[in-house]
């Protein structure tokens, strides 16, 4: 029997198709910062459009209205040594808080692979056509292909939910040969506020996962899917990218790199790819963030509260720091 890798399936944006979910980086991922090698102008591009959202950079920051505080970490859900420097930084935030709120605590996990187990066909296609028959045949020969180096066999690939599907390319397949028990900075929040006996609440529903991709049109999974095997040749290379932006503090400039490279994949426009994008902030990110507020400023009126979510939630016109301020808060950038 096929073991299938386990994947925390909270979610923290979307960067390529959908990065920013857990896997352990393994030792044999050797790929290349792409952005160190872009020309100038291009380089130049990038930039400019990553300023032009409110508060671009930065992962750490605290939010104040009067006697509210609430300390935010944006995460990073792949495992990385690079964190110990990070969770030592925020520890006494954590522990000194009243509520730890998260994508998903161990509540919600606990429902939510309760709901895979009791009704596989939340990830797993247990009636109709499989993507074999729902691909073209380029399309489905690419993820066939792509999943066998992950350790996915053609066989159980053609019955996966398309969200999920695409969720395991977003992974290079050096990580998914090392993928155990997955972390990222969010399950070292989780585990730090547990130890402390500081509440772990979540800031939304166990399933929205499922609520997000069943809103996306079929038409919507062939094109990320497209997308996501143009760049297959050189997934290890924007896996590193990806983290080395994070660390950086600059994970908006990934989203703004991808969006860019999206211009120059064969078959889109600018006018489809800004189109596709806005979409997939508004759904996947922007809603939610507006969805978020309520349940921080709620919990912030009964104590400090320190809040780790996706490092990408807290950048753009609609992001969590822009939407506090917009709530009256005070934001202040913090070292980390």
């Amino acid at each position: 029997m096929v073991q299938m890798p386990r994947i925390r399936l909270t979610l923290s944006g979307l960067i390529t198709a959908l990065a920013f979910l857990a896997a352990p980086v393994a030792a044999q991922c050797n790929g290349q910062n792409l952005l160190a090698d872009l020309p100038a102008d291009r380089l130049a591009e990038i930039r400019s459009a990553t300023d032009a959202v409110p508060f671009p950079t930065g992962n750490y920051w605290r939010a104040t209205r009067g006697d509210e505080v609430i300390t935010l970490v944006g995460t990073y859900h792949f495992d990385d040594p690079r964190h110990a420097q990070t969770l030592d930084t925020i520890t006494p935030e954590i522990t000194a808080a009243t509520t730890v709120l998260v994508e998903a605590g161990p509540e919600e996990e606990a429902k939510l692979l309760a709901l895979i187990s009791s009704d596989p066909s939340t990830i797993m296609i247990t009636d109709g056509p499989t993507l074999i028959d729902r691909l073209p045949p380029d399309l489905w020969e690419g993820l066939s292909t792509a999943l066998s180096a992950r350790g996915i066999p053609g066989f159980m690939a053609a019955k996966m939910q398309p969200w999920y599907a695409v969720m395991m390319l977003s992974l290079p397949p050096c990580a998914m040969a090392e993928m155990v028990d997955p972390k990222g900075l969010d399950g070292l929040v989780i585990d730090t506020a547990t130890a402390a006996g500081v509440p772990v609440r979540a800031l939304e529903p166990y399933d929205t996962v499922f609520t997000l991709f069943g809103a996306m049109t079929e038409e919507e999974f062939q094109s990320m899917l497209h997308s996501t095997l143009t760049i297959e040749a050189q997934s290890e290379d924007y896996f590193a990218t990806l983290a080395d932006s994070y660390f950086a503090g600059d994970s908006r400039m990934i989203w703004e790199f991808m969006r860019f490279v999206s211009y120059d994949l064969p078959g889109y426009t600018r006018e489809q790819v800004d189109a596709e994008y806005a979409r997939m902030e508004d759904m996947l990110m922007d809603s939610r963030n507006r969805a978020w507020i309520p349940v921080l400023t709620k919990a912030a009126a009964d104590g400090p509260v320190f809040a780790a979510f996706g490092a990408l939630h807290l950048s753009g016109k609609a992001g969590v720091l822009n939407l506090l301020q917009d709530e009256g808060f005070t934001l202040t950038e913090l070292p980390l």
